[in-house]
């Protein structure tokens, strides 16, 4: 491990410098991994896995859109894309990427394969952090162990194929091998995380659900849409309004932020911009606070996970959902985000010659 200081506190993480991908590859040079799931993480996760030279297969329900899509992504029937209860029957390791919810109703098919020395992989810690909602624990005989991405398997897809990286969480439940710490390490490396910083379940589960609900979807939202409606009602075009609540945000700002930090975004704004932030931050540090306590302590209570698991239960799940997003498609900010993207000199087509004359 590596000590590291995190402003003024020090930490111990796993870098790719102590714990290459060559020994990643053999702590699993005996192992196969099953990714049973093929939605989110599953096809960043196991595509990775699978270029890093780690023998993977996957498990998914045939006849379906998911399992389309893994032949689409170049996993081949009956040699690496299985049956959900094939693949587990092949694996040593079961990579388990399921929708929490539908972890719930799988679990009695994942656990009748978990036999003594298998690994049990999440990348959330829901299904075991709330057990007494989801019925999900482990037999005593199998290592139960955790990586979480910090960011969306399409995002790990694509910063694995620039060279780069998504910084990661580990946790270890249970150790029943006693060699769960290098199995996970190595699934982390090889899944092609920037850096692993150690966690519990519980940790996870509970920074993860409080970050989707606060800066990372629920809040940033919130936000856009309160300034983008304040800047409507007092005449700004929907251009406009986009241009200076989003557009600015993701395409300038944002990357700046992520370059080196709040302050280095400041210091390239103007001087007027840096006075207003400045002045501001903190009014908007009180109003979104006690929002913040709220929502931790709503986590921290397992209302959101009860909220998740009756919503994402119900059979007719996914329409409501998609109603709800496809409200979100249709307002007019985002339709007005469309063409804004759509001007973007990026995504502009080409202007002919003769055009230009």
């Amino acid at each position: 491990m590596a000590l590291i200081n995190f402003g003024g506190v020090e930490e111990n993480v796993i870098t790719r410098d102590e714990f290459p991908l060559s020994k990643a590859q053999d702590v699993l040079a005996n192992e196969t991994v099953a990714i049973i799931g093929y939605g989110v993480q599953g096809p960043g996760q196991s595509l990775n896995l699978q270029d890093n030279g780690i023998k993977v297969i996957v498990g998914q329900r045939q006849e379906s859109k998911t399992w389309d899509k893994a032949i689409a992504d170049g996993w081949e029937p009956g040699v690496s894309l299985f049956p959900i209860e094939e693949a587990l029957e092949r694996a040593s390791i079961v990579c388990y990427l399921l929708s929490d919810a539908a972890q719930i109703q799988l679990w009695p098919t994942v656990k009748k394969h978990l036999t003594a020395g298998k690994m049990l992989y999440f990348s959330h810690g829901f299904g075991v952090a709330y057990a007494e909602k989801t019925g999900i624990v482990p037999p005593a005989d199998v290592d139960v162990a955790l990586v979480a991405p910090k960011g969306s398997g399409t995002s790990l897809r694509r910063l694995f194929l620039e060279g780069k990286g998504l910084n990661s969480s580990f946790a270890i439940h249970q150790d029943a091998t006693g060699k769960a710490k290098d199995r996970i390490v190595a699934l982390g490396i090889g899944v092609g995380s920037g850096y692993l910083f150690e966690t519990t379940f519980i940790k996870e589960v509970t920074s993860d659900l409080t970050g989707e609900r606060g800066t990372l979807m629920g809040a940033i939202q919130g936000l856009f849409m309160a300034q983008y409606e304040v800047l409507r009602a007092n005449g700004h075009s929907p251009s406009e309004a986009f241009n200076e609540t989003v557009e600015e945000a993701t395409q300038s700002l944002y990357p700046l932020v992520a370059e080196n930090g709040m302050d280095w975004m400041y210091a390239n704004c103007s001087t007027t911009a840096q006075r207003g932030a400045l002045d501001w931050k903190d009014k908007f540090h009180a109003a979104t606070k006690p929002v913040f306590e709220e929502l931790y302590a709503s986590v921290v209570a397992g209302t959101e996970a009860q909220r998740s698991i009756d919503s994402n239960s119900q059979a007719d799940y996914r329409e409501k959902l998609q109603e709800e997003l496809d409200e979100l498609h249709n307002s007019e900010m985002w339709r007005a985000g469309k063409a804004v993207r759509a001007l973007r000199p990026e995504n502009a087509p080409a202007i002919k010659e003769e055009e230009l004359v």
